[in-house]
């Protein structure tokens, strides 16, 4: 299994810290965000890691370099303009060929690893398996419906009117079908690819989507009160 990285975007949420540094690599315990993120794959025994970035990245390459301090495997791909997380999949497709990944938003912070999910998604049969938490705002996030069984049933993106209080975390796990999906959709009103859209696609198509609840401490540090927090 491959991972797909994103570390590309301007950041505008978290300014003033990311007007001379990308968000990224805002310290998290005297540490650059981004460097939990790869020790996290690392630790879940993934090894092959793709990062998306923005224009020539040259601030995360320096940061991160070839991966060898990671014991990881880089490949750096550009985004020269942020279209949607949707997009940041088709500019890795070369990359990520007909490889399982998993898509970790590279500002986001699971204390406590990604094993149990990636565990549940080698066994599960899913085509797509999103890893969610509640929240007590749902309306700022990528919200999904699950039945009893933790099928996903349907998904909004930043709902005025969440249907539940279950948000999609940073990260999501895929099967090559994703590629059909991502394919398949058009832009939001936001003009962008949402990821959230290809998934539902998948969902529509009768495609088995699975949620898997995290139970450690999650944190998206994509503003300023949350980094603080």
């Amino acid at each position: 299994m491959k991972a797909l990285v994103l570390a590309g975007g301007a950041g505008t949420r978290l300014r003033p810290f990311s007007y001379s540094t990308p968000k990224q690599l805002v310290p998290v315990a005297n540490k650059p965000v981004l460097f939990h993120c790869l020790e996290t794959l690392r630790a879940a025994g993934i090894d092959e890691v793709g990062i998306i970035v923005s224009g020539s990245g040259a601030a995360v390459r320096t940061a991160v370099g070839d991966g060898a301090r990671f014991g990881l495997d880089i490949t750096y791909i550009p985004q020269e303009e942020p279209r949607g997380l949707a997009q940041c999949v088709t500019l890795a497709q070369p990359f990520l060929k007909d490889d399982d990944f998993v898509m970790y938003l590279g500002d986001n912070v699971f204390v406590g690893g990604i094993k149990e999910s990636l565990q549940a998604f080698r066994e599960n049969g899913a085509v797509a398996e999103l890893v969610v938490s509640k929240v007590a705002d749902p309306s700022a996030y990528g919200v999904v419906e699950v039945d009893p069984e933790g099928r996903v049933t349907g998904l909004q993106e930043k709902p005025v009117r969440p249907a539940s209080d279950l948000a999609v975390t940073g990260v999501y796990f895929f099967t090559p079908l994703i590629h059909e999906a991502v394919a398949g959709i058009r832009p939001s009103w936001r003009n962008e690819w949402e990821i959230t859209d290809a998934i539902q696609w998948l969902v529509t198509h009768g495609h088995l989507v699975r949620a898997h609840a995290f139970t450690g401490y999650w944190k998206d540090t994509g503003t300023v009160p949350d980094l603080l927090e």
